[in-house]
C-alpha cells in the first residue's frame, strides 16, 4: 500500500514540478487525503528529495544542450553553453540568500490555507500578465542577459512560500522582463537543476544528522517516488514545451484560481462541521 501511495506522489510531483501550478502545494494537498505511513523526519525529506527524479528528466532531455564538452559542438557553441551555465548560476544566487529561511517557512506556512492563497494570487497574476503581454524582446536563451537571469532568480525566491510554484514564479518574472514563453519555460527547467539538487542534498544531510533511522519500506517509497517522478516528468516537460508554442499561460491561471477556491471552500465546510 505504501508503494502505491509513493507511485501517486511521484505522478503528482512529475506533473506539477514543471507546470506552473506548484508541486509543493499539490503534495501538501495530497497529504491531506493520503498519508504515507512514515516518520515525520522522513516525510519532510521525501517531499524534497523526490524532486531528484524530476531533475534527472531535465538532464536526460537536454543533455546535449547542457553539455559544454560535447565533441559535436563547435567552439562557439561550447562558449554559449558555458555562458548559459553562468546565467543559471547568476539566477541561483538569490535563492542562496533566502534558503536559510526554508525550515522556518515549512514550520509555519506548510498548510493548505497558505497553498490556496498562493494558488489564487499567482493565478490572477498569470491572467493579468498574459492580458498585458507585449511582443517579447528575448526569444532565444543566448539573448538572456545576466541582469535578466539574476532578476528571474529574484522571482524564484518567492517559491519559498508553498503554493507559489518555483516554475510559476520564474515564468511570471520572465514574462514581465520580456522573455518569450518558450524561452522562460526552458530557462526555468535549467534553473531547477542547481536549486532542487541543492535543496535535496541539504534535506538528506539534515535527515542523516537528525539520527532518525530509515526503514526498508521508507527506502523503497523514496526510490519508487523518484523513479515515477522521472518518468512522468519526461512527458510533462515535453508537453509544456509543445504547449507554450501554441498557447499562453492563461489556462494555468484559471486552474490555480479554481483549485484555490475549492480548497478554501473545503476548509470552510470542514470548520463548520
Amino acid at each position: 500500500m505504501e508503494l502505491l501511495k509513493a507511485v501517486l506522489f511521484g505522478i503528482v510531483e512529475g506533473v506539477t514540478e514543471w507546470l506552473p501550478i506548484s508541486s509543493t502545494g499539490h503534495l501538501i494537498l495530497l497529504n491531506e487525503f493520503i498519508t504515507l505511513n512514515v516518520s515525520d523526519a522522513f516525510r519532510s525529506m521525501f517531499d524534497v528529495v523526490i524532486q531528484l527524479g524530476a531533475i534527472l528528466a531535465v538532464i536526460v532531455l537536454f543533455f546535449h544542450k547542457l553539455n559544454p564538452f560535447s565533441p559535436q559542438k563547435s567552439e562557439g557553441e561550447k562558449k554559449q553553453t558555458w555562458q548559459l551555465w553562468f546565467k543559471v548560476v547568476a539566477a541561483t544566487l538569490p535563492v542562496l540568500v533566502i534558503s536559510p529561511l526554508d525550515d522556518w517557512m515549512e514550520a509555519r506556512f506548510y498548510n493548505y490555507i497558505t497553498v490556496a492563497a498562493m494558488l489564487i494570487l499567482y493565478g490572477v497574476l498569470f491572467i493579468l500578465v498574459e492580458n498585458r503581454r507585449t511582443t517579447p524582446h528575448v526569444t532565444r536563451l543566448e539573448q538572456i542577459t545576466y541582469r535578466e537571469a539574476f532578476l528571474v532568480g529574484v522571482w524564484q525566491m518567492l517559491a519559498i512560500i508553498p503554493g507559489t510554484s518555483r516554475s510559476g514564479a520564474t515564468i511570471v518574472g520572465g514574462l514581465l522582463l520580456g522573455l518569450s514563453r518558450a524561452c522562460v519555460a526552458e530557462f526555468t527547467f535549467y534553473l531547477a537543476i542547481p536549486v532542487m539538487a541543492g535543496a535535496s542534498l541539504l534535506k538528506v544531510l539534515k535527515f542523516a544528522v537528525s539520527g532518525v533511522a530509515i526503514t526498508g519500506t521508507e527506502v523503497a517509497v523514496l526510490a519508487v517516488g523518484c523513479v515515477v517522478a522521472f518518468v512522468v516528468s519526461l512527458a510533462a516537460i515535453r508537453f509544456l514545451m509543445d504547449y507554450v508554442k501554441r498557447h499562453n499561460f492563461t489556462f494555468f491561471g484559471i486552474y490555480r484560481i479554481a483549485l484555490g477556491l475549492v480548497v478554501l471552500a473545503v476548509a470552510v465546510v470542514s470548520a463548520m462541521v
